[in-house]
C-alpha cells in the first residue's frame, strides 16, 4: 500500500473511531444508500401490513377502519370462540397430520437424491437427471392439480383405467378422505425434491476432497465415505433447513389444498389457510380470520424457537 493511501485509509479509520454513527453513514454514504430500496420494501410490504393484527381484537368493520372500529369484549373474545368451536380440533389435526406426514416422508428424498447426484460420474447424465428432477418445481400449483385430477379420476383417471385393466375396482381417489393426505404429500414430494437437493449439492460441493483421498487409502468403500464423510460435512445444512421446515409446520399451503378440496373430502382437507379464507373473503368474518392467523404465526414462531433451542442444545449448530 503507498503512503497517500495509507495515510487516507488512517485517517478514515480515526474519523469513524472518534465520530458518531452520523459520520459513519456520511463516510459510507454509497452502502447506505444501496440498502435504501430493501429496508423501504421490507417496512412497507413486511412491517407496515403487521398493524392489521389490530383486527384479531376488535369488531372490526370495513366502514369504520381498523382504528374506528371498537375493541372486542373482552378482547381475547374471538380467540376464545374460535378455540371453543369443533373446528379447531379438527383443523388443528388435519394442518398438523399434513404437515408431520410431508416434513417426514419428503425430507430425506432431497438429501438422497443430492448424495446420489454427487456420486454420478457421468456429467451428461448428471444433467439430464438434474433437469427432470428439476422440472416439476416450475410447474404451477393449478397445472399440478390438474395432472393429479386428469391421473386420479374415478371415471378417466388413468390409474383407475390401468386397475380397471387388472380386473380391480375404481376407487374414488379424489373424494376419500383418507386418499387426500397421500395425494397432497407425495405429489409434493414429485414436484420439489429436485429444487430442494440444489441446497444440498452446494453443500456437497464445500466437502473436503481431502478427506476422501484419506478415506480411500484407509480402504473405506463409497457407502462409507457417504456415511462418514459427505452427510457429516452437510449436517450442519440439514440441521439448519429442518429448523426452517419445523418453523413453518403450522402453515400448509392454501392453493393445492382448495382446488383438491371438495365436500367429500373436506373432513381431512380442511385446514388453517383454508378455514381463514373460507371466514375472512367469503363470509367476511375479519376478526375471526385474523385471530386465527395470529394464532397459527404464533404457533410457528413458538415451534421454531423451540426446535431452535433443542438443536443447540444436543450439537452446536442453530439459527441463533
Amino acid at each position: 500500500m503507498s503512503k497517500s493511501l495509507k495515510k487516507r485509509y488512517n485517517s478514515e479509520e480515526a474519523y469513524v473511531r472518534g465520530g458518531s454513527a452520523w459520520k459513519q453513514i456520511k463516510l459510507h454514504w454509497q452502502c447506505y444508500l444501496m440498502l435504501l430500496p430493501p429496508f423501504i420494501v421490507l417496512v412497507l410490504f413486511s412491517y407496515w401490513p403487521m398493524f392489521g393484527i389490530l383486527i384479531a381484537f376488535k369488531n372490526y368493520r370495513a366502514v369504520n377502519g381498523i382504528l374506528g372500529s371498537p375493541w372486542a369484549e373482552p378482547w381475547y373474545y374471538y380467540f376464545k370462540n374460535f378455540f371453543g368451536t369443533r373446528d379447531f380440533g379438527r383443523l388443528l389435526k388435519n394442518t398438523l397430520g399434513i404437515s408431520i406426514y410431508s416434513l417426514l416422508a419428503g425430507f430425506p428424498f432431497p438429501i438422497i437424491l443430492a448424495l446420489a447426484l454427487n456420486e454420478c460420474r457421468n456429467m451428461r447424465y448428471r444433467k439430464v437427471v438434474q433437469m427432470v428432477t428439476y422440472s416439476p418445481y416450475f410447474i404451477s400449483t393449478v397445472i399440478l392439480v390438474s395432472i393429479i385430477t386428469m391421473l386420479f379420476s374415478q371415471k378417466t383417471g388413468l390409474v383407475n383405467n390401468f386397475i380397471v385393466k387388472l380386473g380391480g375396482d375404481r376407487y374414488p381417489f379424489l373424494s376419500e378422505p383418507k386418499a387426500f393426505k397421500h395425494l397432497y404429500v407425495w405429489s409434493g414430494i414429485w414436484q420439489g425434491t429436485g429444487f430442494s437437493s440444489v441446497l444440498y449439492i452446494a453443500a456437497l460441493a464445500g466437502v473436503d476432497p481431502s478427506l476422501h483421498e484419506a478415506a480411500e487409502i484407509d480402504g473405506a468403500s463409497r457407502l462409507q465415505q457417504i456415511l462418514h464423510v459427505d452427510i457429516p460435512g452437510i449436517m450442519p445444512t440439514i440441521i439448519i433447513t429442518l429448523i426452517l421446515n419445523c418453523g413453518s409446520i403450522m402453515s400448509v399451503g392454501y392453493e393445492k389444498v382448495y382446488l383438491l378440496q371438495n365436500t367429500q373430502n373436506i373432513s381431512t382437507s380442511d385446514v388453517f389457510s383454508t378455514y381463514i379464507y373460507r371466514m375472512g373473503l367469503q363470509q367476511a368474518q375479519y376478526s375471526l380470520a385474523t385471530a386465527v392467523n395470529l394464532f397459527n404465526s404464533v404457533a410457528n414462531i413458538i415451534i421454531i424457537t423451540l426446535v431452535n433451542w433443542i438443536a443447540r442444545r444436543v450439537g452446536e449448530t442453530s439459527l441463533w
